[in-house]
């Protein structure tokens, strides 16, 4: 541990201690960059950023041990150095966000549906539970399979489970050749052809289809070995896109900075489902589509929520509503509904079984998953 990090655990332990004798929230804080995720914020802050640094790092077996508030710019500014990365592209959307933030929120960018999820990539973790105390859970190698996989619980738990202290991920290197290739077609044509290519050999790495001044637009990012990526490019066509200008463009894509996700008087929508989806019969604009067709953001007016859920489950998915248009004073739209589906029956008995063990008195991120509890 560096210096510091002893005596930044021991402070964040008693913490939760006091707070648990007293049954008072407490609000994990790392980069506060994803606090417009989830339901409303409650609690007393608890700040992770002082259980900062890299434990261990072996480019060779693909492993780096991190601790929670370590900057995520920091992590992959380290990878980069060896040629490596997180390939699941954590989203940043601003400086500042931290690894134990990337692992509650759970969210991961374009390659998703090409290289899995953050918990496909988490190896094991370290929990400060609701009782003041330290587990571990995992390890450090790709076939550590003793007990349950309770690491992986932890993504995308927006830490209702307790505070994650330490993780540690699987890295991969970075590939050899990239290029990207931009396809003019609608929306129903994008999905064909993407249902088509993903039965093929091909190096895909991250698609997404919008509208750009009228027209649609299918755009396909290829990654792997250099003779791969030119042979699919000469297999599918399309037109072949700067790259520079394509790395910045996915880039922004990644931490919604590109100009689509810009509309603070409509809500944002995530609609997840399976990518044989055919497109959705939801009033508005046209959507944004990544992930090959199974991850669908719609901007919509307040209001549409149930609508949206509706046409979601109607293919088999569900809708989240991932930002709230922005208010704007006296008069302002009410906030359309949950953020999160509603838990079926048998999945709420299981959630709130996991809750009651980990975190009896609750005391972490109260209300942030389910308003309710």
């Amino acid at each position: 541990m560096t210096d510091s990090a002893p005596h930044a655990l021991h402070t964040l332990i008693d913490r939760v201690r006091a707070a648990a004798a007293h049954a008072s929230p407490l609000r994990i804080h790392g980069g506060g960059t994803k606090d417009f995720y989830g339901e409303a914020l409650q609690g007393e802050a608890l700040d992770t950023t002082p259980l900062a640094g890299i434990t261990s790092y072996e480019p060779s077996e693909l492993v780096v041990t991190v601790r929670a508030g370590t900057r995520l710019l920091e992590l992959e500014t380290l990878l980069a150095t060896e040629g490596q990365c997180l390939a699941f592209e954590p989203p940043r959307f601003q400086p500042g966000g931290t690894v134990g933030g990337m692992v509650a929120a759970g969210l991961s960018g374009p390659a998703r549906a090409s290289v899995g999820a953050v918990r496909d990539h988490l190896l094991g973790a370290e929990l400060l539970n609701g009782k003041a105390e330290l587990l571990r859970f995992g390890g450090t190698v790709m076939k550590n399979v003793a007990g349950y996989d309770v690491s992986r619980v932890l993504a995308g738990a927006l830490g209702t489970l307790g505070l994650i202290t330490e993780v540690s991920l699987k890295v991969l290197p970075m590939a050899p050749a990239e290029a990207t290739l931009d396809f003019e077609c609608s929306q129903a044509d994008a999905l064909r052809l993407l249902n088509a290519w993903g039965g093929q050999p091909l190096p895909l790495n991250a698609s997404v289809w919008r509208e750009r001044d009228g027209a649609g637009v299918l755009s396909l990012r290829l990654r792997g070995a250099v003779a791969a990526v030119e042979a699919a490019c000469a297999h599918l066509g399309g037109a072949r896109q700067d790259a520079d200008r394509s790395a910045a463009a996915w880039q922004a894509l990644r931490d919604q900075q590109d100009p689509w996700f810009d509309a603070d008087a409509h809500d944002l929508w995530r609609v997840s489902v399976p990518q044989t989806a055919p497109v959705l019969a939801i009033d508005g604009a046209p959507p944004l589509i990544e992930w090959h067709g199974g991850q669908r953001w719609y901007r919509a007016a307040p209001g549409q929520g149930a609508a949206i859920r509706t046409s979601a489950r109607g293919v088999g998915g569900h809708a989240t509503l991932f930002r709230a248009a922005a208010a704007t004073g006296a008069g302002a739209p009410a906030r359309s509904g949950s953020t999160f589906e509603p838990l079926s029956p048998v999945l709420e008995r299981i959630h709130r079984a996991l809750k009651r063990e980990f975190d009896p008195h609750g005391v972490f991120n109260r209300g942030r998953l389910h308003a309710a509890w």
